[in-house]
């Protein structure tokens, strides 16, 4: 009996084990997955061979992705409000929230440079832990999460400290994840993404991998060297981010000084004019000067007795009185009257 062939349950699992590979994957796509992975390698492909060239779109995206899918998983997994969101709610609020942290990294560099730093240490603990798990399995779940913040938070110094290079090694590194994991939707419907997530979950017993699971995860670093490779000879070489933010500065002190130029030289024009400018002298005056001599000689006649009262008229018509201080110039005192005139 012994000799006689395996049970009824070791054939069975023999027989589920091959047919785990040989069969053919039932490959049932929808639209909404079906556009979104095909968005994200485009994305990719960007990522991966022109990261670097596009720093300030790099930047806005890396938080996008972020927080959309921090959010995304947060609200469909857990109650917000005693209530379950649908998928519907929890991408739209994701959405929401990884717009403003798009901005946020694309107007504020450093963030942008740690959050990329980040992302680089994420997916590099996350690559040993699949090579770990293999040969070894955690008996608690700080492990890898431990793991995965420290790798994190050096390399984010690391991409604060050089930025450059870990901007491109990072940009790179990330494409090419999106890539595969958009090229394990196509093939196999996830199954390498879901491995991996079982992984840091700790599953006792994980989904085996396929070949082609191995040959789909072995795109992730061909696609990275050459990424760096593209990058760093062809779409890196000769351009720097610190050099368009320094010249752009530039700019502004420039025309800044220029303005300040242009203001001195206008107070100095100024002064100049107000000190060649001569003020006129000052016309001397006395107190007889303030009458006419014609008014003077009417009062005298008038007090003498010897003016008539044509004389006087006429006098009258001849009297002015110097009412312009400065200039000197003489008005009549009183008006013509018609009876006068005749």
């Amino acid at each position: 009996m012994e000799m006689a062939g395996p049970g009824p349950d070791e054939g069975v699992t023999g027989l589920g084990e091959v047919d785990a590979c040989q069969l053919e994957i039932q490959r049932k796509y929808e639209v909404i997955p079906a556009v979104i992975c095909s968005m994200c390698c485009l994305f990719g492909i960007i990522y991966c061979f022109f990261g670097y060239r596009c720093f300030k779109a790099v930047m806005f995206l890396s938080g996008l992705m972020f927080g959309s899918v921090i959010i995304f998983l947060l609200c469909h997994k857990e109650r917000v409000l005693d209530t379950q969101l649908s998928v519907e709610a929890s991408a739209g609020i994701g959405l929401g929230i990884g717009l403003l942290c798009g901005l946020v990294t694309m107007l504020v560099r450093s963030v942008g440079l740690f959050m990329t730093g980040l992302l680089l240490g994420l997916l590099l603990a996350l690559a040993g832990l699949l090579v770990t798990h293999q040969f070894y399995t955690p008996g608690t779940v700080w492990v890898p999460l431990g793991a995965l913040l420290g790798t994190g938070m050096l390399c984010s110094v690391f991409t604060l400290q050089w930025q450059k290079l870990f901007t491109i090694l990072s940009t790179a590194v990330f494409g090419a994840a999106i890539m595969t994991v958009c090229a394990d939707y196509f093939v196999e419907m996830l199954a390498l993404a879901t491995h991996v997530y079982d992984c840091l979950r700790l599953v006792p017993t994980p989904v085996p991998l396929c070949w082609y699971s191995w040959v789909i995860l072995g795109i992730w670093p061909t696609l990275s060297l050459m990424g760096v490779l593209v990058q760093w000879k062809l779409t890196a070489e000769g351009f720097s981010h610190t050099e368009v933010i320094i010249s752009r500065r530039q700019k502004r002190v420039q025309l800044m000084r220029i303005r300040q130029k242009d203001a001195k030289k206008l107070q100095l024009s100024g002064g100049q004019e107000g000190t060649y400018r001569r003020k006129p002298t000052p016309v001397k005056r006395y107190a007889g000067d303030l009458l006419a001599p014609s008014y003077l000689q009417s009062l005298r006649d008038r007090q003498m007795g010897t003016g008539t009262s044509l004389s006087s008229l006429s006098t009258t018509n001849h009297t002015v009185v110097d009412f312009d201080y400065e200039t000197g110039s003489t008005v009549p005192l009183t008006a013509t009257t018609p009876a006068a005139q005749a």
